[in-house]
Order: structure tokens, then sequence, then C-alpha cells
């Protein structure tokens, strides 16, 4: 609020101005002084005096009387004013008690109340490189001259590609940078370095022996040359989509149906090469290329299940056939061995002795064990429940 009095007695003008305030004073039109704080009494004799109030809380000097005062009264204004001026390649820090207050752009004149100081300037050429030293980055950051600084972070993985005037300028390693905002219009392009895969999905492919197929492709691949890639191309990703869904469908096209899926993981090497070459061309290093799935019409699909099947069945029949003939040849082999050796054959009766008496009461054995798979052998006994009268064992 101005507080600033002004009181007219006779031929003479009364003017009281607090700390806080300077006060222009023009006598006719023309400047006769700058009032600093206090009670100063001016002599209006025949004349006409005016004054101007400023608050020097509002460090910035604006007045319709400025370019007069500086060139009619350059004395007065330098008693009074900081003038800071750039040419139209610098910019200068204007510091107000060891505190930034802004900066001045290129081409540009600010005028200050020294009182409303100290100030100190500091200026920095930018007729070459637009970039911000990190220190002076730092004692920017948050102030009011925001807009004259535009920032950039590049993160770990990533390549920043800076441009100057759309012209590409340097590559820029992970961190933090700032730039000078003064009408060169400066731009960070982020490329991520990192490995990355693409899938190609869904691709309808006609065969050698005109079967409909749908396959899907995978491969790994990552940035190699940043430049290249941001350049050469609109989209490298797009690149890479087309190379793969173009050369894959020529290489699987000169295949028949058996062909694919006899080995349907691995690709075609020569389309693989062609594929990594289209890319290297553009900054793309192009890894691993890989069939992930093959998908087939579902009548076609039917079909082969049933040729599974039919092979699964005749590979079934084939060991059936052998182990049988296995069994046979087994048997026939111990047939030789117990006619060649009687006491074999007399320990197989045995174990078939065991077996029965194993799983009946009573077992009676006529004529004794001599011949007994030549002769009778009662598994129970007569119809009153006793045994034979014979030789009887329990079993």
């Amino acid at each position: 609020m101005i507080m600033t009095t002004t009181r007219n007695y006779l031929f003479r003008t009364i003017v009281t101005v607090p700390e806080n305030q300077r006060a222009l004073v023009l006598q006719n039109g023309k400047f006769k002084d700058i009032l600093r704080p206090g009670r100063h009494v001016l002599t209006s004799f025949r004349s006409r005096i005016d004054v101007e109030v400023h608050d020097i809380n509002q460090a910035e000097f604006r007045s319709t009387y400025e370019t007069a005062l500086f060139t009619g009264s350059r004395v007065l204004a330098d008693a009074h004013f900081t003038e800071v001026r750039t040419s139209d390649n610098q910019v200068a820090i204007v510091t107000r008690d060891g505190r930034l207050h802004t900066v001045v752009r290129p081409d540009a004149r600010e005028v200050y109340w020294t009182d409303a100081g100290p100030w100190s300037v500091e200026h920095v050429d930018v007729s070459g490189s637009l970039a911000i030293d990190q220190k002076l980055a730092k004692r920017l950051a948050g102030h009011k001259p925001v807009d004259a600084v535009k920032r950039f972070n590049v993160e770990e993985g990533q390549a920043g590609l800076l441009y100057v005037d759309n012209a590409f300028e340097q590559t820029l390693k992970p961190g933090a940078y700032a730039f000078w905002n003064i009408g060169r219009p400066v731009n960070v392009k982020v490329v991520d370095v990192r490995e990355h895969a693409i899938e190609v999905t869904g691709q309808e492919i006609l065969t050698r022996d005109r079967v409909s197929v749908r396959v899907n492709i995978t491969a790994a691949y990552r940035v190699a040359d940043p430049v290249k890639a941001a350049s050469k191309v609109k989209d490298f990703n797009e690149a890479l989509y087309r190379a793969l869904q173009h050369g894959f469908r020529q290489s699987f096209g000169t295949k028949t149906l058996d062909q694919i899926l006899a080995d349907k993981v691995s690709v075609d090497s020569e389309a693989a090469r062609t594929v990594r070459e289209q890319m290297a061309a553009v900054g793309i290093k192009v890894g691993d290329i890989a069939v992930k799935d093959v998908i087939l019409p579902g009548e076609v699909r039917e079909i082969l299940n049933q040729v599974v099947a039919a092979e699964k069945e005749a590979e079934a029949n084939v060991i059936r056939r052998r182990e049988e003939t296995n069994a046979t040849r087994s048997l026939l082999n111990t047939a030789k061995v117990m006619a060649e050796n009687p006491v074999m054959l007399r320990l197989k009766e045995l174990e078939a002795l065991e077996k029965v008496a194993g799983k009946v009461q009573y077992l009676a054995v006529h004529n004794g064990t001599q011949g007994l798979l030549d002769d009778l052998v009662n598994l129970r006994g007569d119809d009153t429940g006793k045994a034979p009268k014979t030789a009887r064992k329990r079993a």
C-alpha cells in the first residue's frame, strides 16, 4: 500500500517517504530528484511538482519515465538503479542478497532498485553449448526462472539423443541434464537399449501343399545403435515386426505341412539371416528367433490325430506280437529243458502240487507222488465228507 504523503503549501511541497518506498520527482515535466526515506521540502514557486511513488519490495523498476530517466538523467539513474543487459548470446543470472532472483534471457534488459539489493550479476555465454553445469542447475531448480531451463532424465538402461534446433548433437548417458530454454529448441529423445522380445502372432500362411496354418513367431532384440534406430526408421519396433512377418511368410510358403511340423521350433536359417541383416542396417541387433506356435485348421487337426492314433496302434500291435513271440519261445525252451532233465520235471510237479495244496482242505495222492501228473489227483472227499481210506495227507 502506498503511504507516501504529499502536502502542498504556498510556494513549497512537502513529501514524506517511508523506508520501503522511493519517489521520483519531476519539476515542470523534467526529472529533478529521486527521494529516499524521510521528509522532503520542495520549492514549487511558479512551477509544477509531480511525484511518482514506487515500492522497492517490487525490485524491478517499471515506469513510463524509465527511458527518459536513463537518457536524460544518467547520473541520477546510476545512483539509484542496477541495470542488467545481455547480448544475443548471453544469459544473466541475477542474485539478490546471495539468493537466486531471476535469469535474464539473451538480448534483454532489466532494471532493479539498487536499494532493494545487494545485487550480483553473472553472465553466461550460450553461443556454443546450451548445457547447464550441474552445480548451476541445482541452484536454478525450484526457483522462479524455471521457464528458462528445460530438464531431462535418462534412466539406467536408456540412451538420450540430444537435438538442438532439430539437429542431432550427441548421445547422453544415464543421468540428469539441464539446458537453457532461450529460443533455440532443445529436445532429448530417450531410447531403451535393454533387451526386449517381440511377437508376430496369428500369421495366416499357405504351405506348399496348400494347407492354411497360423504361425506365431517370437524374437529377442536390443538397440545397438540408438542414433541409427531413431533416424533411419520412424518406428524400429514396427520395422522389426514387418521384417519378421515378410521374411518368414516367404520361408513357410516354400515348405510342406509335414516339413513345418517336423521342426516347428527352429526357423529357417536363411530367413533369420535376412531379418538380422535388415535390422542391423537400422541399428537393431536381433538375437534368437523361434516359432512359438503352429495352429492347424480343425479338420486338418482331426485328420492328423487319426493318423497319429493309427500309427500308435500299429506300434502297439508290433510290441504285443513281439512279446507273445518271446513268451512262446520261453515256454519252448522250458519244455526242452524238462524233457532233457527229469529232475527239473519233478521240481515242476512239486511246484504244481504246492500251488494246489494251498487252495484245498484235503488232498489225496494215489500211488505216491511217482507220476503225479499222469495219475488222478482227488481234490475232495467222498459224499460223506470223509477222506478216502487211502493214504491221506492234510494240505
